[in-house]
This record gives C-alpha cells, sequence and structure tokens, in this order.
C-alpha cells in the first residue's frame, strides 16, 4: 500500500458521509495515473499553487484600487483568507480538507485587473458579440485553457465545479464546493468592512445596529460568529447554510456595503479610469493582434475562438501594474531626452 492509499483509507474513516472521497472523484478529462503520495484533490491543490495565474493575483485589486498601504488586501490575500475560512468549515464538518483548498484558491484565478471595474468593462465590450465575461467562468477558462502555455491543468470535476459555481448561478454539486461559496462571502463581507475602515470610508458604528446585535459588534466577531453559525447550522445535513436570523442580516450588510463602500465615490472614484484603460488597451490589441504572446493566439485559433476572447483572455490575465505599465507605454508620451 502506497502513501496516497493510506491517505484514502484515512478519509474513509474520519470523513462525513456527505464528503467527497478523494478516490470517488469524477476524474479528469484526460487520465492520468495516480500519484504514489498525493491524493487527486492535493494533486490539483499543488497545480493551482504553482501556476502562473495564482502568483498573478498578488498584483490584482481585491476593493480599494491602488491603495496607498501595505495592509490592504489585494486578491491574493482575499483568496488565502477564503482558503483558511473554508478549511476551518470543512475541518467543523469532516468535510474534505484537500478538495475545499484546491477550489478556494482557484476560484479567482480568471478576475481581471483592477477588480470589478475590470470585470465590468471586459463583459460590456464581450455583449457587443454576443458573450458574457464573468470572472467565475473566466477561471474556470484559465485551469481548462490557458494555464500552461494552453495544455490547461486538467483538474478534476469536483474543483472545477466549485470554481465555476462559486459566485451566483447553480449551486455548487459538492458539499466543499458549497463551504468555499459562502466562505467567500464571509471573507470579502468581513474582510472589506475592515479595509473600509482602514481606509477611513466607514467606522465600526455605521454598520446598522441591527446587524451589529445580531452578528457581532466588530469585525472579527462577526466574521467568527457567522462561520460558527454555519458550522452548528450545517452538521449532520446533506446542505451548507446558516440560520434565518444570520441569513437575512448578511444579505442587509452586503448591501449595506454595495451603498456604503462597493459604489462609495472616495472608494470608486478611480475606477472609471481604470474601465476606460481595459476598454482601450482591448481594442489596442484587437487591432494589433499580432502582439500578443503566442500561447492566446494559438488556444483561440485551437478552439476556434472569436479574435475578441482572445484579446478578452490576455487583458483579463494582466495584473493591474501591468495594464498600467502597458497603457502608460502604449497611450501616454514618453518624455524626450537627448
Amino acid at each position: 500500500m502506497d502513501i496516497r492509499e493510506m491517505i484514502e483509507e484515512r478519509e474513509d474513516k474520519i470523513l462525513s458521509p456527505y464528503a467527497v472521497h478523494a478516490r470517488d472523484t469524477m476524474g479528469r478529462a484526460l487520465y492520468e495515473e495516480p500519484s504514489d503520495v498525493r491524493t487527486e484533490f492535493q494533486r490539483d491543490r499543488d497545480r493551482i499553487i504553482h501556476s502562473k495565474s495564482f502568483r498573478r493575483l498578488k498584483h490584482k485589486t481585491q476593493v480599494f484600487l491602488a491603495p496607498e498601504g501595505d495592509h490592504y488586501r489585494e486578491r491574493l490575500t482575499h483568496t488565502l483568507e477564503v482558503a483558511q475560512i473554508s478549511k476551518t468549515i470543512a475541518k467543523a464538518l469532516a468535510l474534505n480538507e484537500d478538495l475545499v483548498e484546491a477550489i478556494a484558491l482557484g476560484h479567482d484565478l480568471g478576475h481581471t485587473p483592477f477588480g470589478h471595474a475590470g470585470e465590468r468593462a471586459l463583459n460590456d465590450i464581450y455583449k457587443t458579440f454576443g458573450l458574457r465575461f464573468k470572472h467565475s467562468e473566466q477561471s474556470l477558462r484559465v485551469v481548462d485553457k490557458l494555464e500552461k502555455d494552453g495544455e490547461g491543468l486538467n483538474l478534476t470535476w469536483e474543483v472545477r465545479d466549485g470554481i465555476l459555481n462559486h459566485g451566483s448561478g447553480d449551486t455548487p454539486a459538492t458539499l466543499e464546493g458549497q463551504v468555499v461559496r459562502f466562505s467567500d462571502k464571509i471573507a470579502y463581507i468581513s474582510h472589506d468592512i475592515d479595509d473600509a475602515i482602514r481606509a477611513g470610508v466607514l467606522k465600526d458604528t455605521d454598520v446598522p445596529k441591527a446587524y451589529r446585535d445580531v452578528l457581532g459588534e466588530n469585525v472579527h466577531d462577526r466574521m467568527d460568529n457567522i462561520i460558527h453559525n454555519v458550522i452548528f447550522n450545517s452538521i449532520g445535513t446533506d446542505k451548507i447554510q446558516m440560520s434565518e436570523e444570520f441569513r437575512e442580516c448578511v444579505v442587509g450588510l452586503r448591501q449595506f456595503m454595495f451603498e456604503h463602500v462597493y459604489v462609495n465615490p472616495t472608494v470608486k472614484g478611480q475606477e472609471k479610469k481604470a474601465e476606460n484603460m481595459i476598454k482601450m488597451l482591448y481594442q489596442y490589441y484587437c487591432d494589433n493582434i499580432g502582439l500578443l504572446p503566442r500561447e492566446y493566439i494559438e488556444v483561440g485559433w485551437k478552439e476556434n475562438s472569436p479574435q475578441g476572447v482572445i484579446v478578452g483572455d490576455y487583458i483579463a490575465g494582466m495584473t493591474d501594474y501591468y495594464a498600467t505599465n502597458k497603457f502608460e507605454e502604449l497611450f501616454i508620451p514618453a518624455g524626450w531626452s537627448k
């Protein structure tokens, strides 16, 4: 018996009947010989961590575009926080921690530069040729088509399902995927408030008292209480859920964040500029598609993608810094010196 088989036997003993066992995966699109030391979900986790798109998350916006300060979250720190919350919940519910970790680490790989501003810009463009751009769908496209110079990561069905369905839309097919979906919301509601307080946009007391009375008086208490509520309302069931009282407060808190942070002119004052940058870069590369890295063109040719999607793949993969530098290089006159 090798190490992987020992781990799989351990899963049989300790995991909930509702958990996905690694040996029961629905598999990969392309068959691969099993590892002798890692389960299939551990292999997926490692492939995501070692991918180029994962490394690029460290320079992509979460909420605050180009913040001045070292302690604001970006897409990578958000991803790590989602992974940690997911593992806490999964461990308490005896679900497969390796599966939730892989889904959590991969869930935002398709996010654009400049966060949701970039996503809106690309979606506006895609609408013009009858498609839509959605970061969860792009995350799946990244792992399926774009990583490894167009080979893709060949991830398991369960991880791919969790990545695709972590946001709005269909419910993930596994409880592990549902855990990540909840954890993503817990993370961005809790930590976006923390960043907004750090930026002086909010104070803890600005959070409506009705939500503070139920969820907690500060960021850390609220996150802890929501996690506890999810765990104790999901134990012994085939569904990840929270109490109705907590659910209503979390929905209300999310609406509060949209009204006071996500569309706040102080926070979002630069987003229109970012959207315009994305649209100008997009048009430039549509007019000069031969300047794209070869792997993007080859992926497009392989699947007969519209030119607009090929350019969209390239733009979506950019970091904030790279997009800004490219924009300056292409559109801002350089100073002349002798």
